[in-house]
C-alpha cells in the first residue's frame, strides 16, 4: 500500500485525528516506512511533556489519567494519551479498551488518545511506545499522558520514558510493602494516594513519607517527591497534582535534568532499535553453516560460548 509520509505528517501537525492514527499504527507494525516517518517527525518533535502514571492494577490509573486531561484542557493545553494495555493471546490487540474508560474526551478534538498493546513486552509499556510518543509529540500535543499497563514489580520501565514518573497509590492494597518490593521508590517523582476518601489513606501516606525518608540521601537543591491526595473519580485532589507536576517540570529545566533526561531517552532507544536489528540478523543465521559451524565447535570443547559469540557478532557487523 502507497503511503504519503511527508501528507500524514502534515495532516498531524493541523491536529488531524486520522492521520495521527495511521502514523502510530505505522510505528506498531514496523511499517518497511517507519524510518521515513521518524526523519520526518525528528525536527518537530521536542515539545511535549511527557508524564507516566504507573501503579499496581485496581489504584485508579486510568480514572486519574482522565481527570489530568480534564485538568489540561481546562488550561487550554493540547493533550496526546498513550494508554498501555495487556495484550489478547489471540489478535495481539489491546484488550482493555481506555477509549471507553476516557470517553469523557472522545469528542474533544484537543485530545487523542490510543491504546497500545504491549505485545508479551515487559516493564509495563509497549515496545513502540518511544516512537507513539514522537508522533503525539510532532502533532503538536502539549502534555502526553502515558499510562502503563500496571503489571506490578516489573513495571519500572516508565521511569526512563518519562519526563515526570508519578506512581499511583490506593489505601487497603497493600502497596506499603509493593513499593518497597517494586523499587518504585527510586522511580517515582511525584507519588498519589488516590481513592484517599477509604479509611487508611492517611496511614498510607505517612507510610510512604517514612520510606522515601529512608532512601537515598538527597543534597539541600534535590527534588524531594510530594505525596498528593486524590480522588480523581471525583476530581479532588487533581489540580494539586497538576501543580506538584508543574513544579517538578520547572525544577527539571532549572537543573539541566529535563535535557539529561531527555538525553538518555534517545540514547536508550537508539540501542533498542540496534539490539533489534542485531537479533533480526541472528535469527537468519539460524539456518546459517557460520552459526552451525560455531555451535559444533563449541559441543567439541574447539571454542567456549563467549568466544563464540564474539565471532559471530564480528562477522555480523564486519568487525
Amino acid at each position: 500500500m502507497t503511503v504519503d509520509v511527508p501528507q500524514l505528517v502534515a495532516q498531524a501537525r493541523e491536529g488531524g485525528p486520522r492521520a495521527v492514527a495511521r502514523l502510530i499504527s505505522l510505528v506498531e507494525g514496523a511499517s518497511p516506512h517507519l524510518r521515513e516517518v521518524m526523519a520526518a517527525l525528528a525536527p518537530l518533535a521536542g515539545g511535549a511533556y511527557v508524564v507516566g502514571l504507573t501503579g499496581s492494577p485496581g489504584v485508579g490509573k486510568s480514572t486519574t489519567t482522565s481527570a489530568l486531561v480534564a485538568a489540561y484542557r481546562k488550561a487550554g493545553r493540547r493533550v496526546g494519551v498513550l494508554a498501555v494495555d495487556p495484550s489478547s493471546p489471540f489478535s495481539g490487540g489491546a484488550l482493555l479498551g481506555d477509549r471507553v474508560r476516557m470517553s469523557d474526551h472522545a469528542s474533544d478534538p484537543g485530545v487523542y488518545i490510543r491504546s497500545m498493546a504491549t505485545r508479551g513486552h515487559l516493564g509495563g509499556l509497549a515496545w513502540a511506545a518511544p516512537q507513539a510518543v514522537r508522533v503525539l509529540d510532532a502533532a503538536g500535543c502539549d502534555v502526553i499522558l502515558v499510562e502503563t499497563v500496571g503489571v506490578g514489580q516489573s513495571e519500572v520501565e516508565i521511569a526512563s520514558q518519562a519526563d515526570s514518573s508519578v506512581v499511583l497509590l490506593a489505601p487497603g492494597m497493600g502497596d506499603g510493602i509493593q513499593a518497597a518490593k517494586a523499587g518504585i521508590l527510586e522511580i517515582g517523582d511525584l507519588y498519589v494516594v488516590n481513592k484517599a476518601d477509604r479509611d487508611g489513606a492517611d496511614a498510607t501516606a505517612r507510610e510512604l513519607n517514612h520510606m522515601l525518608g529512608l532512601g537515598e540521601a538527597r543534597g539541600p537543591g534535590d527534588w524531594r517527591p510530594p505525596i498528593v491526595k486524590t480522588v480523581a473519580a471525583r476530581g479532588e485532589g487533581v489540580d494539586e497534582l497538576v501543580e506538584a507536576l508543574e513544579k517538578h517540570r520547572a525544577w527539571l529545566e532549572k537543573h539541566g535534568v529535563l535535557a539529561e533526561r531527555r538525553t538518555r531517552r534517545a540514547a536508550r532507544e537508539v540501542e533498542t532499535i540496534a539490539v533489534t536489528a542485531l537479533r533480526e540478523r541472528i535469527a537468519d543465521l539460524r539456518g546459517d553453516r557460520r552459526l552451525g559451524a560455531l555451535a559444533r565447535r563449541i559441543v567439541s570443547g574447539e571454542l567456549d560460548p563467549y568466544a563464540a559469540a564474539d565471532e559471530l557478532v564480528a562477522g555480523l557487523t564486519g568487525g
